[in-house]
C-alpha cells in the first residue's frame, strides 16, 4: 500500500502561480497570502533576495504537516532589482529601462516539507525587449496589464509582442518554472502527471 500523497499549500497571492500549477494538474488544498516585507536590503544581489524572499514567505506559512510551495520572481538589470509596478509611473520607468535591451528573470523555488526539510530550485531565464516607443508604452499602460508585475509588464498578456529574445522557460517569466516546480513535487511524492 503506498502512502497518502501529501497536501500542498500554496504560500502565494499570485493568481498566476495557481494557474501554472493547475497546468501540472495540482490543486493546492490551501492558498495562503503571506505577510512578507519585500524590500531588498542595501546591495543585496537578484538571486540571493529571489532565495530570501521565496523563504520568508515560506517560513510565514505555517507546515501543518503539509507541503508548502513558495516562489520569489524578480526582474534584474546587472546586479539592478526592479521593482515590482504599484503605480503608471513606476511602470513607466520600468519599461523604459528595459525597453531595447536584456534582463533576466530570476524564480527561487522553495517546497517546505513536514519535517521542515527544504528543496529549491532557481531559475533563470533572459529576456530581450525590442526598443519600445513613448507611445507604446503609454498604450500598454492604459491596459492595466502591469499592475503589481515584476518590471512593470506581464509577459503573458500584450507585453509579450515586446518580446524579440527569449532564452530559458517561458513559465519561469510568467512566475513559476514548471518544469523544476514539477521535479520538487514529484521528489516530494506529489503525483504530477
Amino acid at each position: 500500500m503506498s502512502a497518502p500523497e501529501p497536501a500542498l499549500i500554496l504560500a502565494s497571492a499570485s493568481p498566476r502561480r495557481r494557474e501554472l500549477l493547475a497546468r501540472l494538474g495540482i490543486e493546492p488544498v490551501s492558498i495562503v497570502a503571506p505577510n512578507v516585507d519585500e524590500t531588498p536590503k542595501r546591495a543585496e544581489l537578484p538571486r540571493v533576495y529571489a532565495r530570501r524572499i521565496a523563504r520568508a514567505k515560506a517560513d510565514n506559512v505555517a507546515p501543518d504537516g503539509a507541503l508548502v510551495l513558495a516562489a520569489d520572481t524578480v526582474v534584474a538589470v546587472g546586479r539592478r532589482i526592479i521593482p515590482k509596478a504599484a503605480t503608471a509611473d513606476q511602470a513607466r520607468s520600468c519599461l523604459e529601462m528595459l525597453s531595447g535591451r536584456r534582463h533576466r528573470v530570476i524564480t527561487a523555488v522553495l517546497l517546505r516539507g513536514p519535517g521542515g526539510c527544504l528543496s529549491e530550485r532557481v531559475v533563470v531565464s533572459v529576456v530581450g525587449f525590442a526598443r519600445l516607443t513613448p507611445a507604446r508604452i503609454t498604450a500598454y499602460l492604459e491596459t492595466g496589464e502591469w499592475q503589481g508585475k515584476a518590471g512593470g509588464y506581464a509577459i503573458q498578456g500584450r507585453a509579450e509582442a515586446f518580446v524579440r529574445f527569449l532564452s530559458g522557460s517561458y513559465s519561469n517569466v510568467v512566475g513559476l518554472p514548471l518544469f523544476e516546480t514539477a521535479q520538487l513535487l514529484r521528489a516530494a511524492g506529489c503525483a504530477v502527471p
